[in-house]
């Protein structure tokens, strides 16, 4: 099947600054497809590109088989998006926010209408259809503005950072939702600063960095070629470090120090790892030893300091 979208060598220009430096990617029919990087890694700059808001500098972009440059209009008429903020009308309830933004779509209006009232049972707000939007939490405008995004039956669904600033709970009920649209087939972008999220919901994602892609694959394939299976972690400064690792066979793991944590990534489940904790014990170091995450690969490739 032909990619929803196929971009290569793709760049975005401000001036002398390089937003996006020239990156390669497809995302498939029916994929849920994540960037992670940084602030001010690129993400920002190839969404709007995707949005057809902003067209690219260099490089080549295909949208639903569509040039951005010649078709940014047909393409957002296909597009579903979430932006980061809740940009919701605050004078209008929560139904005519759903029924004026479908008026914007070349569809009828009694199709618009039957889908404001499916989307709002969908997101679970078909109690809140009268409701102010002033009146609605945090989790309920979120779900509310996936429903908007929505409305036109979109063929690739943008979301930026979906869940920022939610609690647990209203982050599982929207993370329920997205699966579920991604059971339907619905193909989706996805930004976020939650690993976990990005672990659980991505078929593949790319972490991007100073506009360039650094690595692109399955969360777990990452996992396994950029981490392994375990992180042992010892609360120790840089000497308690050296000494730590002191004559010990680290059998090829990797380790890095950063601030007061020693990080030992172990490829599989061996007997290094019970070597790591008796010692630790002996020497009475307090110290954790758990599953790699995304979140792992993601500071191991761009680094635990800020860069702002």
């Amino acid at each position: 099947m032909s990619p929803v979208v196929e971009a290569s060598a793709l760049e975005k220009r401000y001036a002398d600054f390089v937003a996006v430096a020239g990156i390669d990617f497809r995302i498939a029919p029916g994929e849920c497809f994540g960037f992670l990087g940084p602030n001010g890694a690129g993400k920002t700059s190839t969404m709007r590109m995707l949005q057809s808001v902003s067209l690219p500098s260099a490089g080549t972009l295909r949208v639903l088989g569509m040039d951005p440059r010649h078709d940014g209009k047909r393409i957002r008429t296909r597009l579903g998006v979430c932006p980061q903020a809740d940009n919701l009308d605050p004078d209008l309830p929560v139904i005519d926010n759903l029924l004026v933004y479908g008026s914007y779509f070349p569809q009828a209006r009694a199709v618009t209408a039957r889908r404001a009232d499916e989307l709002l049972e969908f997101v679970a707000l078909g109690d809140k259809r009268n409701h102010a939007i002033p009146e609605l939490s945090g989790g309920m405008k979120r779900r509310l503005v996936i429903a908007r995004a929505l409305i036109n039956e979109p063929e690739l669904l943008l979301l930026d950072e979906p869940t920022t600033g939610l609690d647990p709970q209203a982050r599982h009920l929207i993370w329920t939702k997205l699966r579920e649209l991604r059971a339907r087939g619905v193909t989706m972008v996805l930004t976020t600063h939650y690993m976990d999220e990005a672990e659980r919901l991505c078929d593949r994602l790319v972490i991007m960095d100073g506009g360039k892609i650094l690595a692109q694959d399955s969360p777990r394939a990452l996992i396994d070629a950029h981490v392994g299976q375990e992180v042992f972690e010892l609360g120790a400064s840089a000497a308690e470090a050296r000494d730590f690792l002191a004559g010990l066979d680290l059998c090829g793991a990797s380790h890095e120090h950063t601030g007061d944590l020693l990080a030992v990534f172990l490829s599989a489940k061996h007997q290094l790892s019970e070597r790591l904790i008796e010692r630790a014990r002996g020497a009475g170091s307090r110290y954790l030893l758990r599953n790699a995450t995304l979140e792992d690969v993601f500071l191991k490739l761009t680094g635990r300091e800020l860069d702002e």
